[in-house]
């Protein structure tokens, strides 16, 4: 029975179940006016310290597990928090992501030391003390791990031996890129990982059943979509030996918002824009001509910067398809422009204003000639008066000049029948004039331009149709 001074003191009242289990008296001074009783926790930090103190005993880190045995088996799971950015011109990727790894030790088995906890918490400076996989990235190329504000790391112990090891990792790895459907392309970018001294007779990876790859929720890229990431085994095979390998290869398919705003877009406004010379008048030689060269220069700088971030791939891509074929349309105007100038100052009636302004002065000159000689019926005219010049019959300036040398030599004789006044002659003279150069002969629309405003558009159609059912329908793997 205890005193009535002991059932009185503190540590009597402490809950007696609680002080079973966590808790051992160590020693009591019933002598002692203040009757102090000392305890300290059990099953703790004590026999925790103590458990791995005697685990570690003669461990040696430097071996694997069931050295001399069967292969050592390593799962594997990835957490991926983030991806990107994904670079076309370095064909490499970068995601965020918490690596995983579970293997088992059976040095490190143990009793459970708690019944409510199943595994132990460990201090990353255990991993100094154990044996863990040497595990690294074939492709990998620029890999780090996060350090802020301590070493991004998780160990866990299990009673069996087993021990998860996760680390914050951002893995920088090389994708190569098949870009020959870019930018409307299915890119397949491959993460490769295992060990890199242990051969397979050693070492084996594998994916963890219950989970391989896990995706963020939420998780957004700003060029792609993350289509799937199927997982795979592989056995690679060196000089040395054949290494177990993991595979894991994400499926991005590309964004085409940016393309066809920046490229697309303004590519078929300029050949729209290239275009409107059918509707000029074809003797506006300076401003179709103007308007053809300065949409192929804005066209040659659109396509030099879409190129800018690819890679110098010796294949051409679906976007050098289209700016090939946009340019083409456009050059392709400037030379329908050189035929309508060829072809129709030859045959379909041309006119140069500039020699029809000559033309009415020279008349006017043969008109007062004439009036000073009208008295006499008998006087001759001036050989110049019995010229007439047509402008259709103005090539050039050579055939003009071969025309007035030949009718300087030709004499016509006007009988007096056939006078008229020079006021008369004078108003002949304007409504000829008037009659050819008005209406559709002052401007005149060619018929290869006719033809050009419903065959260009039809035929850039019907490509376009052509090109984004070869380009944007998916293929199958």
């Amino acid at each position: 029975m205890l005193g009535t001074t002991q059932l009185l003191s503190p540590i009597y009242f402490f809950n007696r179940y609680q002080f079973d289990r966590c808790c051992t008296v160590i020693s009591q001074d019933f002598n002692s006016s203040n009757h102090l009783t000392y305890i300290r926790p059990i099953k703790t930090r004590h026999n925790v310290s103590l458990l791995l103190d005697k685990l570690l005993d003669n461990y040696n880190h430097h071996l694997r597990p069931d050295v001399g045995g069967p292969p050592t088996f390593v799962d594997v799971d990835i957490m991926v928090r983030s991806m990107g950015p994904v670079s076309e011109a370095d064909m490499t990727f970068s995601l965020d992501c918490y690596f995983r790894q579970t293997w088992r030790d059976t040095r490190l088995a143990h009793q459970q030391v708690s019944k409510t906890d199943d595994q132990l918490s460990l201090s990353v400076s255990m991993l100094d003390r154990i044996w863990k996989p040497d595990t690294y990235f074939y492709n990998g190329k620029n890999s780090y791990l996060h350090t802020i504000t301590t070493p991004n790391k998780l160990v866990r112990l299990f009673p069996d031996g087993r021990i998860l090891y996760s680390s914050r990792l951002t893995i920088k790895a090389s994708c190569p890129m098949e870009l020959r459907k870019f930018p409307m392309d299915v890119q397949l970018c491959p993460l490769n990982m295992g060990s890199f001294a242990y051969t397979q007779s050693e070492a084996i990876y594998r994916w963890n059943k219950d989970r391989q790859i896990v995706i963020a929720s939420g998780m957004k890229m700003s060029q792609f979509d993350l289509v799937s990431c199927p997982v795979s085994n592989y056995t690679i095979s060196f000089k040395h030996g054949n290494h177990s390998m993991i595979s894991v290869r994400f499926h991005l398919h590309r964004h085409m918002g940016s393309f066809l705003i920046q490229v697309y877009g303004p590519c078929i406004l300029l050949v729209v824009l290239s275009w409107v010379s059918f509707w000029l008048n074809r003797e506006a030689t300076a401003d179709r001509v103007s308007l053809g060269v300065t949409t192929v220069l804005t066209m040659t700088f659109l396509g030099l910067e879409a190129r800018a971030n690819l890679p110098k791939v010796t294949y051409p891509t679906a976007l050098d398809h289209f700016i090939f074929l946009s340019f083409g349309f456009i050059f392709a105007t400037i030379v329908q422009f050189a035929f309508v100038h060829y072809f129709t100052k030859n045959g379909f009636g041309e006119l140069y204003f500039s020699d029809m302004t000559i033309d009415d002065d020279e008349d006017d000159e043969q008109l007062d000639n004439s009036d000073e000689g009208f008295p006499s019926a008998t006087n001759t005219p001036s050989p110049t008066a019995a010229r007439k010049i047509h402008p259709r019959d103005v090539y050039n300036v050579e055939n003009h000049l071969r025309n007035m040398k030949a009718e300087e030599t030709a004499v016509v004789q006007i009988q007096p029948d056939d006078r008229s006044t020079p006021s008369q002659e004078r108003k002949k003279k304007t409504q000829k004039k008037t009659q050819k150069w008005d209406g559709k002969a002052m401007n005149s629309v060619s018929k290869i331009d006719k033809i050009s405003r419903i065959f260009f558009p039809a035929l850039f159609i019907a490509i376009n149709l052509f090109y984004w059912y070869t380009y944007a329908t998916p293929t199958s793997e």
